[in-house]
């Protein structure tokens, strides 16, 4: 695959405008070799909603289950109870009469079992190939490893008891990887309340200094390429204090043909934006193997789906990386818009186009309860961490330009009353302990 996406075209001879206009802060002081290692991406996901489905989704797909089983019960008791009293002899009926009726019950009962053979082969394969479960990149992680990396503090918070929160990741992978040894250059928190819907999203930047869950502190989209989902999650929770025990990734085509499959999606473009989402719409169009009609103007427009992977990598204008997370959240909100007004079988569709480029701990229940209550989620708020007000940016070291939270500990805080409405949060040691290193590490760089 050649150059990397951030080199999609000559920009050593922008360098120094595009240089100007970022924030000084900021800088992208890593050499070319770092350049073509690291990765620029995009991110997409339905939000999903594991534990009110399990509270309601799910358990109305079990009730309905449990239904139509007592159902299919009943029939076939009511055929057995009716064929047991065609064989009793009745005053006054003939042997032929009672011959007769059996063969009739009997015919009724081999009739009954063929139509419930057939409603579940219908059912089969409604749930297993036309939503085409083959593709599903289904990953049972280490449950024991999640339940280390959450604290037990928040394993019993009573504040964030009633919320779901899911891992969102985005990553480069031109070559189909999407378990590990890749970046996760999208890094989204997706946190549901379970009695309304109301979902808020939450980018964590890709290279914010942290601890990568095994007391290494570099850039977080490290843990991805390590450890797959299971350390990214895991150094989520030991982070930012939180109870993440689910994940989506989605790769480049992914993106890209979900947005195809919902018709497209509104996006409010700028003239600063041009240039750059046309320059990695062609590098991805020769990647991917597609065409790509360039975007000509400013203003609000309906994007295709390479046209919205290319917004959402868009680095190199005011807001930097801050404002490509920005961006990623905009199409992920203007997906879910897209969606709610689908019908289930449209949504079907958008599923099959986004499974095979899909990695997830979800089940395919849990996916399918999603697409029917889509249209009860709303994303109510959205923003980024650490917090702008207390986060800097600098060279550390030899681990490169990074994102610092000045205080971790005051940034965790924030988080769970951006999240939760926890106003008065405690984080755990372990936090306080976490804070104190990145402190330690960075404070000389920043200074």
């Amino acid at each position: 695959m050649g150059n990397r996406d951030d080199e999609y075209y000559d920009r050593d001879s922008r360098r120094t405008s595009s240089r100007s206009s970022r924030d000084d802060r900021y800088r992208d002081d890593r050499s070319r070799n770092d350049r073509r290692r690291d990765y620029d991406d995009y991110d997409e996901d339905r939000p999903v909603r594991r534990r009110s489905s399990e509270g309601s989704s799910s358990r109305s797909s079990s009730d309905r289950r449990r239904s139509d089983s007592d159902g299919r019960n009943g029939s076939y008791g009511h055929g057995s109870s009716g064929s047991r009293q065609g064989g009793r002899p009745r005053s006054g009926g003939s042997r032929g009469g009672k011959k007769k009726k059996n063969q009739t019950l009997g015919i009724a009962l081999v009739v009954a079992e063929i139509a419930v053979a057939l409603v579940l082969i219908f059912v089969a394969y409604q749930v297993f190939f036309k939503v085409d479960v083959t593709k599903v990149g289904k990953v049972n992680m280490n449950e024991e490893v999640i339940s280390q990396s959450i604290n037990e503090g928040v394993a019993d918070n009573q504040q964030m008891v009633g919320y779901t929160n899911i891992a969102l990741f985005g990553v480069d992978s031109r070559e189909g990887e999407l378990t590990k040894k890749t970046r996760s250059d999208t890094i989204i928190i997706a946190s549901i309340n379970n009695a309304n819907g109301d979902i808020k999203l939450c980018s964590v930047y890709r290279d914010t200094y942290l601890n990568l869950s095994n007391d290494e502190y570099t850039k977080c989209n490290a843990a991805y390429a390590e450890g797959g989902p299971e350390q990214a999650i895991s150094m989520l929770n030991m982070n930012l204090d939180m109870d993440i025990e689910d994940f989506i990734t989605i790769g480049f085509r992914g993106l890209t043909d979900v947005v195809n499959a919902l018709g497209g999606v509104p996006i409010e473009i700028t003239d600063a934006e041009i240039s750059h989402l046309n320059n990695y719409q062609a590098t991805m169009a020769t990647e991917l193997k597609m065409d790509y009609t360039p975007v000509t103007s400013a203003g609000l427009q309906t994007l295709n789906g390479l046209q919205a992977t290319a917004y959402c990598r868009i680095r190199y204008t005011a807001g930097d990386d801050f404002k490509r997370a920005e961006r990623q959240r905009n199409v992920l909100i203007a997906c879910l818009d897209k969606a709610k007004g689908m019908s289930y079988s449209q949504l079907e569709d958008v599923a099959n186009k986004a499974f095979g480029e899909t990695y997830t701990s979800l089940d395919l229940e849990e996916i399918l309860a999603l697409l029917k209550n889509i249209a009860n989620y709303e994303i109510v708020d959205n923003n980024g961490f650490p917090e702008e007000s207390m986060r800097a940016t600098g060279t550390i070291g030899k681990k490169g330009s990074c994102v610092v939270a000045v205080d971790l500990e005051s940034n965790v805080k924030w988080l769970h009353q951006f999240l939760f409405e926890d106003s008065e949060y405690t984080v755990s040691d372990d936090v306080k302990k976490y804070s104190d290193k990145i402190k330690s590490d960075t404070s000389s760089y920043l200074n």
